[in-house]
């Protein structure tokens, strides 16, 4: 009977332990490769954001990447990996991108930034347009007291920091003018909720102290969504603003 009692408690136990090694297993091997798709998840966005030459989208991102990525930790983890570092993880409206630290930008400067010099009639401009739109060229020159000549805004389109938006629901139906994405890429800048008090730019010298009151006081916290008297340009708009490429029918 003991000897039988003793097989069988060895048995048992034999048992269990073979149980819990499995149990072991299992939860260690969950667990590792856990640990391997979030380092994966966060090789591939790290790769994605330096194969792109413009902002990531959140969704874009999401996109590409594997079912059950935690795609806003790798975010997080990036973003801890390259403080502090010569290129560090940029967010401009819910888009990522690596760019050089701003403490170092001195180092790259470049010839083509002269180019790149704004009148004092642009800068104007922009900063009219920054702040109040979307916003129609009277009412920029409303602001500004003064005629704005074509060439300036187109110096700002082509710069692609501002764009064309829609056009106000007013008699003539005006176009009416925005900021880019890449006025926030190139002037450092999240969102435009960053963007300098306007008691800042008056003291500079580049808003006039009379700002029209129909004017919005401080720039729209979503610059995409049109405003409520504003009509999104359709195919009729661009192609009247000469903006629609010409469709090319096969003979």
């Amino acid at each position: 009977m003991n000897m039988d009692g003793k097989r069988g408690g060895s048995a048992a136990l034999s048992e269990t332990d073979d149980a819990a090694h499995a149990d072991f297993d299992g939860s260690m091997f969950e667990t590792s490769a856990s640990r391997l798709l979030r380092a994966e998840t966060v090789r591939m966005v790290e790769a994605l954001l330096f194969a792109s030459a413009d902002p990531v989208s959140f969704d874009a991102l999401a996109e590409r990447l594997p079912a059950g990525a935690d795609l806003g930790a790798a975010i997080a983890q990036l973003r801890q990996l390259y403080a502090g570092r010569g290129v560090v993880l940029f967010e401009h409206d819910g888009a990522y991108a690596f760019r050089t630290a701003p403490d170092l930008a001195h180092l790259l400067n470049r010839d083509r930034e002269a180019i790149r010099k704004l009148s004092r009639a642009a800068l104007e401009v922009l900063s009219i347009i920054a702040y109040h739109q979307p916003v129609t060229r009277a009412e920029i020159e409303d602001v500004r007291g003064v005629d704005t000549s074509k060439g300036t805004l187109d110096t700002l389109l082509e710069a692609n920091w501002v764009k064309m938006r829609g056009r106000r629901r007013t008699p003539g139906r005006p176009v009416t003018y925005g900021t880019t994405l890449e006025f926030l890429n190139h002037f450092g800048l999240e969102t435009l909720a960053d963007l300098p008090g306007l008691d800042e730019l008056k003291a500079a010298g580049l808003l006039t102290a009379r700002i029209p009151d129909h004017l919005r006081a401080a720039p729209p916290a979503d610059p995409d969504a049109l405003a409520d008297d504003e009509d999104a340009l359709t195919d009729i708009d661009l192609a009247e603003l000469g903006l629609l490429t010409p469709r090319v029918e096969n003979d």
